[in-house]
């Protein structure tokens, strides 16, 4: 959890000081709105692209006009509750759930776009805490918020916050990364320990006690993937580096990061994408002692308990080692494994080996085991 935001050390913090918690009025278009602004998202989100201030920001076209390169574009909503929990809060979910969606495509990640919908009555220190967080979350996974919206709700018709975040991605020539790519022979590779966010998230609603505190696993993933494509691959000429970044041919065929639904709605939605069967051992799954003990005393099962800093990689057998030697050397891959892979029998359904031996099918969740995890 980060530092309580200090009021006093905000430039010129009179407007809000004036004001502990939302008030309508700080959505309404005005001078409050305008404080709320100046004083807070501005100094915290500063870059020449936010600061344009307009109704649409102006990008930098050269960043586009790479040859051969696509750009990635998607959008995610952010309601969690509660907004602070073990590891992380709305805020740090809101920046790097957009990252790793672009990352799943093999996109470096460059701009975002936030949407705050405030309740009326939220604590001006609780926005600070958060946005806050969500400036260092960027800082993190180098990307810039570019553009944003404020709207303020009645008490009562909200949670607290909620945030919308869009992005905005650079896929350079030579990467194809996409959900239908899994091949009969491929590998299935996860990045670490499953089930730590919905755990985390659970331990705090409901108020759970063990003997180690389980915290969320939210992380960016951009970094990740940028190793994991430059593993066993090679640089194609004849392109410059944006930012330090070349583009690599990647030994990687689908990417998808485990969040709502965990390993099992991930693994089936690229078995059926792929039209192609998966079969995992559960044995081989990294689960951290703690987040078994509570699913076996919970009575759920670990494989479809959301993650939201970890991500499943069907990457061709010659290349998965050198991929998993590659995860291991990175922050967020020390716990990397393969547990399975790709088959030609049963398409569009997934199987584990069990513990004791035998063979179970992972089906595709019937429902969310814990609303609001994201």
């Amino acid at each position: 959890m980060i530092d309580k935001l200090n009021l006093l050390g905000w430039t010129c913090p009179r407007p809000l000081q004036n004001y502990p918690t939302i008030v309508m009025g700080h959505g309404a278009g005005g001078k409050m709105m305008a404080d709320l602004i100046e004083y807070l998202f501005a100094p915290a989100f500063d870059n020449q692209w936010l600061g344009q201030m307009g109704d649409a920001t102006k990008l930098d076209k050269s960043l586009f006009s790479i040859r051969d390169s696509s750009l990635a574009f998607t959008t995610d909503s952010f309601v969690v509750s509660p907004l602070f929990f073990p590891g992380g809060n709305i805020g740090e979910l809101a920046v790097y759930g957009t990252v790793n969606d672009l990352a799943m495509r093999g996109a470096k990640p460059l701009y975002l776009s936030a949407g705050f919908i405030l309740e009326e009555g939220l604590p001006m220190e609780t926005l600070g805490n958060i946005v806050t967080a969500m400036a260092a979350a960027c800082k993190k996974a180098g990307v810039k918020i570019a553009t944003g919206d404020t709207k303020v709700v009645q008490r009562g018709h909200s949670d607290g916050l909620y945030i919308n975040t869009s992005g905005i991605g650079l896929i350079l020539a030579g990467v194809d990364i996409g959900p239908a790519n899994a091949r009969p022979g491929d590998m299935v590779v996860v990045s670490g320990t499953m089930g730590d966010h919905g755990i985390a998230i659970m331990s705090v609603r409901e108020e759970l006690t063990f003997e180690t505190e389980i915290k969320s696993d939210t992380a960016p993933l951009n970094g990740l993937v940028e190793v994991m494509m430059a593993a066993g691959g090679q640089h194609k000429g004849g392109h410059r580096p944006l930012r330090g970044w070349y583009p690599p041919l990647q030994p990687i065929h689908c990417l998808r990061d485990a969040t709502r639904g965990g390993l099992a709605a991930v693994l089936n939605e690229l078995a059926g994408s792929s039209k192609v069967g998966i079969e995992f051992d559960e044995r081989k799954v990294p689960l951290r002692p703690e987040v078994n003990a509570a699913c076996e005393m919970l009575g759920l099962d670990p494989f479809y308990i959301a993650n939201e800093g970890k991500l499943v990689a069907i990457v061709p057998a010659e290349k998965a080692e050198a991929v998993l030697a590659a995860m291991h050397r990175h922050e967020y891959g020390k716990d990397a494994a393969i547990i399975g892979r790709v088959v030609a029998e049963h398409p569009g359904l997934v199987t584990a080996k069990t513990v004791i031996g035998g063979m179970r099918v992972v089906d595709v969740p019937a429902g969310e085991l814990l609303p609001r995890i994201c």
